[in-house]
């Protein structure tokens, strides 16, 4: 249980200049700011320099909320009246302008989802025993390169393979992403353990992503020095994974280093991340340049630089395949509902102009 009596310095829980200007050019220097540090159903848990409290968003906020955006997130560095300490809650004024923002978007909705906000580096977690996939990977580094979030490749449960098997897969990464740190860790043996807490430094936010059971909460257990978070072993049944992770919420370590959990994602949607793909898939955004057409999509263009390096095997394939997916994809979830339906309307009447021509030919 956190000493709540313990001031604590705001630099600590991630403020920085960046925050501090915001709170002034909103006017809010009067109020006290605390972090949002876990999100349940309408309700929130802060943190500020006093101690944690629990927290609501007022009515108006409710009313003018437009979108899963104007509430808060965990992450977030918000703006509160007064604490009650007898009570322990308090209420969320305002949300302070974002740093950075990580966020997903499912197929069937139209919001995108907030995963967490104001994230220094984003640890992609992948496991050995089932859940290794490089297209999975270039998933999660478009999402934190469109959020503004550096990256970082975590290969859990290495304990699973051999140094061999291990060393391959490394080598997999590293050609087929650029300047990516990559820790392979084990909380069974605790391999990597060490790089994995020096590599986090005091005050930063740390955000753990990835699948669910690939040992994410695991890991954090392990750099809390205690299991403060519950989990589940993997099920022996076609190795599934099970985990009991239903919130985002932070945690501070002793070196002063902030991570968040988050709960496994079946599903890795692409939102408005036109940039964060182009960062990604640099070597294919070079190549573009010496396209014929300048708005050339790469798909079936004469003197296409990106379709000749794929044929010549100077591009690899899986990597352009998964280059054009996202693109699609991403285009797509831009796209308005209107639109949406317009395209679907379209490939309809394809569909069934087709099935038509095809009764015409039937002996």
């Amino acid at each position: 249980m956190t000493n709540t009596n313990i001031k604590i310095k705001l630099e600590d829980l991630g403020y920085n200049n960046f925050f501090e200007s915001k709170q002034k050019s909103l006017g809010l220097t009067e109020y006290e700011v605390a972090r949002v540090i876990a999100e349940y159903k309408g309700l929130y848990k802060i943190k500020s320099r006093d101690g944690e409290y629990s927290a609501k968003i007022t009515g108006k906020q409710m009313f003018e909320a437009a979108k899963r955006e104007d509430y808060p997130a965990v992450g977030d560095w918000v703006a509160i009246t007064m604490p009650n300490t007898s009570t322990k809650t308090t209420t969320i004024l305002q949300i302070l302008p974002r740093q950075t923002m990580l966020s997903k978007k499912y197929s069937n909705k139209q919001d995108a989802q907030i995963i967490a906000t104001n994230i220094d580096i984003a640890f992609i977690v992948e496991s050995m025993n089932r859940d290794y996939n490089l297209n999975r990977f270039e998933r999660y580094l478009v999402l934190a390169n469109e959020g503004g979030i550096k990256p970082v490749i975590i290969l859990n449960k290495t304990d699973l393979i051999s140094k061999e098997e291990l060393s391959q897969k490394i080598n997999q990464i590293k050609d087929r992403f650029n300047n990516i740190d990559v820790i392979s860790t084990s909380t069974i043996t605790e391999q990597g353990l060490n790089e994995l807490i020096n590599y986090i430094e005091k005050g930063k936010t740390y955000c753990f992503i990835g699948s669910s059971g690939v040992g994410k909460s695991s890991l954090i257990n392990k750099l809390l020095r205690k299991n403060e978070i519950k989990t589940k072993e993997i099920s022996n049944i076609k190795d599934k994974g099970k985990h009991t992770t239903t919130t985002r919420e932070m945690y501070f370590l002793e070196n002063g280093g902030i991570v968040i959990d988050n709960p496994g994602t079946r599903e890795v949607g692409i939102t408005d991340a036109g940039d964060g793909i182009e960062n990604v898939f640099d070597e294919i955004t070079a190549l573009s340049k010496n396209c014929k057409y300048t708005n050339c999509t790469h798909t079936h263009e004469s003197g296409c630089a990106v379709l000749k390096a794929t044929k010549t095997k100077k591009l690899d394939k899986e990597k352009y395949s998964n280059y054009i997916k996202l693109k699609k994809e991403a285009e797509y979830y831009e796209m308005t509902d209107f639109e949406k339906r317009g395209r679907d309307r379209n490939f309809g009447k394809l569909v069934k102009k087709t099935l038509s021509e095809l009764k015409k030919y039937k002996p």
